[in-house]
């Protein structure tokens, strides 16, 4: 699949665990109807954000190159982000959450290529290409916004997450994928929504990836910045919808400072929001985001870094302050005076050093997990890693001795030192021993005939995080969704609809078309009463050459609005775009 999509140096530096995700965008896959809702939510956007969208987003839409008549060919637009320093990529809706913040690390935007049905014209709980594309793509010109897209991914993809965090993400793929999809049966609907709403009154005690996932939201999807009382809109949620744009400017919707506090607001995908956060400034992100990473196990490590990772139950990773990093699922700590003494990881495990993995020291060397003490030995100030040469030998740290480490906390580490690992400070690293036992006090840890027994060295843990600290140590491309985007079906009575928008849109850019606009409102009108963007469509082209064929449309769109009050208030705005003479370009 990957063969099939055009790359640039951006693209080229992603790892293969993110490229599992992307996907070729089938252009040929779009629809008229599916052109016809793009340009439609594009003329309404901008014609109302022009008034309450921050100044970046229309800027911003002129420097990615993003038009307004077509819906972007990506790879295409790739070549314009570049100038940027970003690049977009296609994925199948949501993703998971840390390999979307990663994506962000790379300056590599997500794109949910699909477009949603013009049923949800308005809003879509799926992620679609409206809203990458015309909702995230433009900001991220404004250079100190893009700056901080980038260090949130950066930190995001590092937050850990608890076993439940998962379980929710698929539940919130899974619904929305179906409230998208065409003719799902309600009880489906009501059933998903059900599933969503427990899981979020349920998750106990929020893990770092849930805290930062809401940031994110508050921030990058329903962001507004400026007062509290003159808000402007940056968020890609609210640029990407018509109703919410305008209903989140009401004062039915509370407005709020934004601050760390956010991180602890949950949300609902499938509502319109009843409070969003307003920043003064996009540097003022910056300013929160460092206070969270600030409170993370990624910058405070120790004992409760540990303990978030066990009960993450995935794969995550430990600094030492040697700098030496284990990545493995942590399933075991010991502690004493609210400091880890001992750590273990059970199964595949890798050591690293400054992000790389060490020689000798990767999964197949440790396919059963790895397990040490942590800290200094007891009755002596020196920690192993301050020794100098002269130092090691006073203590009969040296090749060959046979020696016993008592660490504080009760282990004690029995055996024959082989060699030791020196980082590029000359700090040692690692003691290999043999002949070697670990124990805390009655409890057996290792057993000599286990083999040699590698020895980490850290006085303490400077920093935990989710994934390893190396990706090539570990095979992770092993993403499965338990569900994939609908496709919209296809039928007789659809695809002569798809025709008739086709010539429309035909018409309007001076090609050859199969149906004249006449014959195409006669068609509509008689076989395809329901819709009611085509007519709109009509109506425009006609407005002011046909007078005819305009009363007849305008006629047949007011009988809609009455036979179908739902779509009325949409009507009334394709009307108002077309008799305000707005040009749009």
């Amino acid at each position: 699949m990957l063969e099939k999509i055009e790359s640039n140096e951006i693209l080229d530096r992603l790892p293969a665990h993110l490229k599992q995700f992307i996907k070729p965008q089938d252009y040929s896959e779009y629809t008229a109807i599916n052109q016809a809702v793009w340009r439609y939510v594009m003329r309404k956007n901008v014609e109302y954000l022009s008034k309450v969208a921050h100044k970046s987003y229309l800027e911003g839409l002129k420097q990615t190159g993003i038009s307004i008549d077509h819906i972007p060919n990506m790879y295409g637009m790739n070549r314009i982000l570049q100038e940027i320093g970003w690049s977009a990529v296609a994925v199948d809706g949501f993703i998971p959450p840390a390999a979307f913040m990663e994506f962000q690390a790379y300056n590599v935007l997500v794109i949910a290529s699909d477009i949603r049905q013009i049923d949800h014209i308005e809003y879509t709980p799926a992620p679609d290409i409206i809203h990458e594309g015309a909702g995230h793509a433009p900001i991220i010109a404004n250079p100190e916004y893009a700056e901080y897209l980038r260090r949130f991914g950066e930190i995001g993809c590092k937050a850990i997450s608890n076993a439940k965090d998962y379980e929710m993400y698929e539940a919130i793929r899974h619904l929305s994928i179906i409230k998208e999809a065409e003719d799902t049966p309600k009880e489906d609907i009501k059933a998903a929504e059900e599933k969503v709403d427990y899981l979020q009154n349920n998750m106990g005690e929020p893990s770092e990836m849930a805290q930062i996932r809401n940031l994110h939201w508050w921030t990058v999807e329903y962001g507004l910045i400026g007062t509290v009382e003159e808000p402007k809109i940056y968020g890609a949620g609210l640029l990407s919808s018509i109703g919410e744009s305008t209903w989140c400017m009401t004062d039915k919707v509370k407005k709020i400072p934004y601050s760390i506090e956010a991180a602890r607001q949950e949300f609902d995908i499938t509502k319109p929001q009843p409070q969003l956060y307003v920043i003064p400034d996009f540097a003022y992100l910056s300013n929160v985001l460092e206070e969270f990473a600030n409170s993370m196990a990624l910058r405070r490590g120790g004992l409760e870094g540990i303990q978030k990772l066990i009960n993450s139950k995935n794969l995550g990773s430990i600094e030492l302050s040697t700098g030496l990093q284990i990545s493995g699922k942590f399933t075991k700590v010991i502690e004493s005076d609210n400091k880890p003494v001992y750590f273990q990881t059970t199964g595949k495990t890798a050591l690293s050093y400054r992000g790389k993995e060490l020689v000798g020291h990767g999964t197949y060397n440790h396919p059963e997990g790895f397990g040490s003490p942590i800290g200094q030995l007891t009755g002596i100030n020196l920690a192993i890693e301050d020794m100098s040469p002269r130092d090691l030998k006073a203590y009969d740290i040296y090749e060959e001795e046979k020696i016993t480490f008592e660490f504080e906390g009760n282990i004690k580490v029995s055996g024959i030192i082989v060699t030791g690992t020196r980082n590029l400070q000359g700090k040692i690293t690692l003691i290999r021993l043999k002949d070697c036992t670990v124990t805390h006090g009655e409890e057996l840890l290792f057993k000599p005939e286990w083999g040699h027994y590698d020895m980490a060295i850290g006085k303490m843990v400077i920093s935990a995080f989710a994934g390893p600290a190396d990706a090539l140590s570990f095979d992770l491309i092993t993403h499965k969704p338990s569900s994939t985007t609908i496709k919209s079906k296809t039928n007789p009575e659809k695809l002569e609809l798809e025709s008739l928008y086709e010539s429309v849109r035909n018409i309007r850019e001076g090609k050859d078309a199969k149906f004249s606009l006449q014959a195409a409102f006669d068609l509509v009108k008689k076989y395809h009463s329901h819709d009611w963007l085509l007519s709109v469509e009509i109506y425009e082209l006609t407005h002011q050459q046909d007078l005819n064929l305009a009363k007849e449309a305008k006629e047949h769109i007011n009988q809609l609005k009455i036979r179908r009050p739902e779509v009325s208030h949409l009507i009334d705005g394709g009307l108002d775009l077309v008799e305000s003479n707005l040009v749009l370009k």
